[in-house]
């Protein structure tokens, strides 16, 4: 062999390099496949996802067990536990309502909160209204509707039901500080 002569390569080496190109290729193709899988499922999702959304379940809630105990003409407060999921979070939250009933048959029920800006309020015996410590709210207790103070509407009034002689209460959430009832 002269010096400016190369070598003919050998039919071996053709297939090991094209093996070796091969396998790399394919190596490669299945990776990015994985990849472009494991990147497209969640934008797909979040595309979809508003098609199949869980329509709300109503949330009605024992407060009480037997109306013959509940106070006539008196507003009483009842606590009760409410079980929160939040994607893959389970908490559970303590909340109140406020029950009145004139007759102790026809109830209602208002949220324990303030619509100002959620402060809990409480029942002033001496003037019979529900007073807000925070900013000197006063409701009525009758009719929720605000009687003197900053907020910006009456208490939010929930569904109540009366079931065998326990009340269930539809417990609701509503934005506060406006004067619409928007729910949470």
């Amino acid at each position: 062999m002269s010096l400016g002569e190369t070598k003919p390569a050998s039919s071996s080496e053709d297939d090991a390099l094209f093996g070796r190109r091969r396998f790399l290729r394919w190596v490669s193709g299945i990776g990015s496949a994985i990849m472009g899988v494991l990147v497209g499922i969640p934008v797909v999702r979040s595309f979809v996802s508003p098609v199949f959304v869980k329509p709300v379940v109503a949330s009605w809630i024992k407060v009480a067990e037997d109306t013959a105990l509940l106070d006539i003409g008196v507003p009483v407060r009842v606590d009760f536990v409410k079980e929160q999921n939040d994607a893959w979070i389970e908490s559970i939250a303590q909340n109140s309502v406020w029950l009145y009933s004139d007759d102790g048959e026809k109830f209602k029920a208002y949220n324990a909160q303030c619509t100002h800006l959620g402060c809990g309020y409480f029942y002033d015996k001496d003037t019979k209204t529900f007073a807000c410590p925070c900013h000197r709210g006063h409701f009525d207790v009758k009719t929720g509707a605000v009687l003197s103070g900053p907020p910006p509407r009456g208490l939010d009034e929930m569904q109540v039901e009366i079931r065998d002689g326990a009340v269930f209460v539809r417990v609701k959430q509503f934005r506060l500080g406006i004067p619409e009832r928007v729910e949470a």
